[in-house]
């Protein structure tokens, strides 16, 4: 499903996918913005939105025990407040299990050029500011230098944006779930734009 809206499965201005889809997930590379758009769509929709670093990150870097995290994410999904929808963002494959009430995915398919330069200036600007993350967590400015991909996320982001895009186009070629794969910022404000509140 690719974002042009001129037939029934074309994006964000077919039919399809803005008339009932109400609990979204949005994947694709680190720096793509998945967050972003999430927290964005999320708002407009007027639904909650869950990102799942906030659920698999503790404090001091560390990954909770699935079992851990599918609790956290299992209350923050079946809340009264999220009975009407959802938009999770994140690539955790732990996830998926509580993720089958999923009615569409945005696949954040971005030039890799284009996420690579938006994840050195957010790296380096959250390395100064000192900003804080998930649980505490922030991001170490000498972990740009590491040759570690599980630490340095320019180097994970390189590393796994083919792996992604083989990923996601896998699962979009199945139609077993309707996939909106967006691969520019026009692309993302179109869609975003087409977004209108769920209803109780």
């Amino acid at each position: 499903m690719t974002p042009r809206g001129d037939g029934p499965d074309d994006g964000p201005g077919s039919e399809p996918v803005r008339r009932h889809p109400a609990r979204w997930r949005v994947v694709g590379s680190s720096g793509s913005g998945k967050s972003t758009l999430a927290s964005a769509a999320a708002a407009r929709l007027g639904v909650p939105h869950v990102e799942l670093d906030a659920v698999f990150w503790a404090e001091g870097w560390r990954k909770r025990e699935p079992d851990e995290a599918l609790v956290i994410l299992r209350d923050r999904l079946g809340g009264a407040e999220g009975q009407h929808g959802w938009v999770v963002d994140g690539n955790w494959l732990e996830a998926v299990p509580l993720l089958d009430g999923t009615d569409a995915i945005v696949w954040l398919d971005l030039p890799r050029r284009v996420v690579m330069r938006r994840l050195v200036t957010r790296t380096l600007r959250r390395a100064i500011t000192r900003e804080e993350l998930w649980a505490g967590n922030r991001e170490r400015p000498f972990d740009l230098l590491s040759r570690d991909p599980h630490r340095n996320v320019v180097l994970w982001s390189w590393q796994h944006h083919e792996v992604y895009r083989e990923r996601y186009g896998a699962l979009a070629a199945t139609g077993e779930i309707p996939v909106v794969r967006l691969r520019s910022a026009r692309d993302v404000r179109r869609w975003l734009a087409g977004l209108a509140p769920v209803g109780p």
